[in-house]
């Protein structure tokens, strides 16, 4: 049984894969952070190992052993800590080690490697010589946010498999059958998911995530009403952050991307379709301020601010001419 949620298109092309015998020795998985790229490639790597007849059964002991991440012939790569930024060379030197010796006692080794966006120069350049020279029943799978972040090299090496947001409706169904969620709040968490079932599930097992993001907007909704003082202060503590992890700035960004796009879906008449069903009273009170133009502008200012960043462009420069294109209520 495929656990990935929502993604019918991706299982019927591996599925095809495996019957044929004919998957690519690597791949990489693009899509959105909790879209189910890690489940998608543990599931894969399930199928790879699994000892029954319809693959993967989710239950043997090779399907359990890698679900429980304790199967030796599968191995998952990334950044060692939160305090990392990226992933090291001795990582997948490490990683090279292990590809040469044959599998222990699965059927193939696997091995995941997520975060390749933050991939080192020198790691990236030691994983292409891993992917030049593919040796039998060794398959890597490689989890990426975005294909242009990742080296082209190593891209062009890969099958691109794409992983698409899921339709708020498959996650709410999702929340109601497997965790027994009440009907209006899986709404409101298929909505504030953004098509991410990951973050879903992870939110009504762990409170944290929710009152985290609550609180994140709460600040956000304090900057947009502050003076400049305030607004460089806040673009300097958040420029701090990016250093420390871009995953952290990108989903501060993604925020108030949400926010300001709810406010231009109001303002044009779309309520339904609103992310931030929980703030639904305040956003009908902030888009009053607005015209419509300023509500585009601001978001393509997000967007290109977004753009930048990952591209390493000078977070602080970026936020603070991102503070001072915020147009006031």
């Amino acid at each position: 049984m495929w656990n990935i949620i929502g993604q019918p298109k991706v299982v019927a092309l591996l599925e095809r894969g495996l019957e044929k015998g004919s998957l690519s020795h690597a791949y990489l998985f693009v899509g959105p952070r909790h879209v189910g790229k890690a489940s998608l490639a543990l599931d894969l790597a399930q199928a790879l190992n699994c000892e029954a007849v319809d693959r993967p059964c989710s239950s043997c002991s090779a399907c359990t052993r890698i679900s429980a991440g304790n199967h030796p012939d599968v191995q998952i790569i990334g950044l060692a800590s939160d305090k990392k930024t990226e992933v090291g060379i001795d990582q997948i030197r490490d990683m090279q080690r292990a590809s040469g010796l044959p599998p222990f006692e699965g059927q193939c080794k696997v091995f995941i490697i997520d975060n390749t966006e933050n991939l080192s120069p020198e790691a990236a350049n030691c994983l292409l010589k891993v992917l030049e020279e593919p040796l039998p029943q060794r398959v890597y799978i490689l989890l990426a946010t975005a294909e242009n972040l990742v080296m082209p090299t190593v891209v062009s090496r890969c099958q691109l498999v794409y992983l698409h947001p899921v339709s708020p409706v498959v996650i709410k169904e999702i929340l109601i059958d497997r965790y027994d969620v009440p009907d209006d709040h899986a709404e409101k968490l298929s909505r504030l998911s953004k098509g991410c079932p990951g973050w879903a599930i992870s939110a009504i097992q762990n409170d944290s995530v929710f009152d985290e993001r609550s609180e994140k907007l709460s600040t956000m909704l304090e900057i947009i009403n502050a003076d400049s003082d305030s607004r460089f202060s806040y673009a300097a503590e958040l420029s701090s952050e990016f250093g420390k992890s871009r995953q952290y700035g990108d989903e501060i960004l993604g925020l108030w991307l949400d926010w300001w796009r709810d406010l231009l879906l109001i303002k044009g008449g779309a309520t339904e379709s609103i992310t931030n069903l929980d703030r639904e009273s305040e956003l009908h009170q902030h888009v009053v301020g607005y015209s419509l133009e300023q509500i585009k502008a601001f978001i393509q200012g997000l967007l290109e601010a977004r753009v930048m960043i990952r591209q390493n462009v000078n977070s602080r420069l970026v936020l603070d001419t991102l503070m001072l294109s915020m147009p006031r209520p």
